[in-house]
């Protein structure tokens, strides 16, 4: 009944939470940093933003943000708090939802856990965009994410490994979750020249399109520059540090691009949750 009343809600209303899930084949491709810039070029739109850390309670998000929050999603899981009380505000105009160690556990939770999670995270149906900077890799919490998106964005770099690791998960997602209308779109980060960016996405989509028979769309690429790494020692995200620099310029072209693409079956946050429980 209530998942019927949070529909009716969002159908009376027109207000679809959009859900994307950052993601990526291997660690140190700079997924966290596009995430918490993203999440702040959205708000800079004037959207309600949610970023999720997903990403094993590697506090990757705090350091960016320099913040230290009181509070993570163990304690919503663990029935310790509920959802409202763990969001942190931050002054760049979105808010965000810290992980925590041990959170690979969400994905063998049981039915009553992740009922009464689900029902937490219905609190976040007021946000217009929630970002999951999930972790890289494979592992079970990863792809739950992931499978419950509206949309993937996949990051990966022009390093070998990087392109091959963004291949290997493209290829779970699509084998694991052929059923479901996945939305997957590409971004090259650490590019040199926009060829660089078209050349490697080139590969991967031709790649995927050749052996998994399915359509992976480039959003776009982020330029090398040495503007984000000072924003990470600074720990102030580049789209503050240096809203005119590149790095954010192709953050809001990429923003952009998205804005005029339609994510795949977004139904809002009760949708999510019905994917999420593998639920119809």
């Amino acid at each position: 009944m209530e998942d019927q009343a949070q529909e009716l809600r969002e159908l009376m209303t027109g207000h679809k939470t959009r859900i994307i899930a950052v993601t990526s084949g291997k660690g140190g491709v700079g997924k966290t940093n596009i995430s918490v810039n993203m999440a702040i070029g959205y708000a800079q739109q004037g959207k309600k933003v949610i970023l999720i850390d997903g990403d094993l309670g590697l506090a990757n998000i705090n350091v960016l943000l320099n913040a230290v929050p009181q509070y993570n999603l163990m304690q919503v899981i663990n029935k310790q708090k509920k959802m409202q009380d763990i969001i942190t505000d931050t002054e760049f105009g979105f808010r965000f939802i810290a992980g925590a160690n041990g959170f690979s556990r969400i994905a063998n939770l049981s039915p009553d856990e992740l009922d009464s999670f689900a029902e937490q995270f219905k609190q976040l149906s007021d946000a217009d965009i929630i970002i999951i900077d999930t972790g890289a890799g494979i592992a079970n919490n990863v792809l739950q994410f992931v499978a419950a998106a509206d949309e993937v964005c996949v990051v990966t770099t022009p390093e070998p490994t990087a392109i091959t690791d963004a291949y290997g998960i493209i290829k779970i997602i699509t084998t694991e979750y052929i059923d479901r209308e996945m939305n997957i779109k590409l971004l090259v980060n650490r590019v040199h020249s926009s060829e660089e960016g078209k050349r490697v996405s080139e590969r991967i989509i031709s790649i995927v399109s050749q052996f998994l028979n399915y359509k992976v769309d480039y959003i776009g690429f982020v330029y090398e520059d040495p503007v984000v790494q000072a924003s990470v020692i600074r720990q102030k995200p580049f789209m503050i540090v240096s809203p005119t620099s590149k790095p954010a310029q192709c953050i809001r072209h990429l923003i952009g691009k998205l804005d005029k693409t339609e994510p795949g079956n977004a139904d809002g946050v009760s949708s999510f949750l019905k994917k999420f429980l593998h639920r119809k």
